[in-house]
């Protein structure tokens, strides 16, 4: 991926912007998709409930709102708290890297805003 631009070069386009939000957008929705698989294969499988039942499992873990299947056996337990730990971390990084381009961009003009 190409590095941002630093505080010496000038500040990109909008039409540059915008395809560089869109990469980092898509970045975002493939570590969602790749979450919710995990999410949703665990908890099919180790879980022993419906592909319906374990999708929704899985984004309610993965969106912080909580599991809404109770888990019976020691294995899907210990898969529940692995993937809830695992669900915060993904959380946090797919919010920082959606927000990474409009977050330079604003530095960005402000430190050139400082320099005039």
């Amino acid at each position: 991926m190409k590095r941002l631009e630093n505080k010496k070069q000038p500040l990109i386009s909008r039409k540059e912007f915008f395809f560089r939000q869109l990469k980092f957008a898509s970045l975002s929705m493939v570590l969602v998709t790749f979450s919710l698989a995990i999410g949703t294969i665990g908890y099919h499988y180790l879980g022993d409930i419906s592909w319906v039942d374990a999708l929704l499992n899985a984004s309610m873990i993965l969106t912080g709102m909580g599991p809404v299947n109770h888990m019976d056996t020691d294995t899907a337990k210990i898969f529940a708290t692995i993937y809830s730990l695992y669900s915060g971390i993904a959380f946090l990084t797919t919010s920082a890297i959606l927000v990474t381009p409009a977050v330079h961009r604003l530095l960005h003009i402000i430190k050139l805003d400082d320099e005039e």
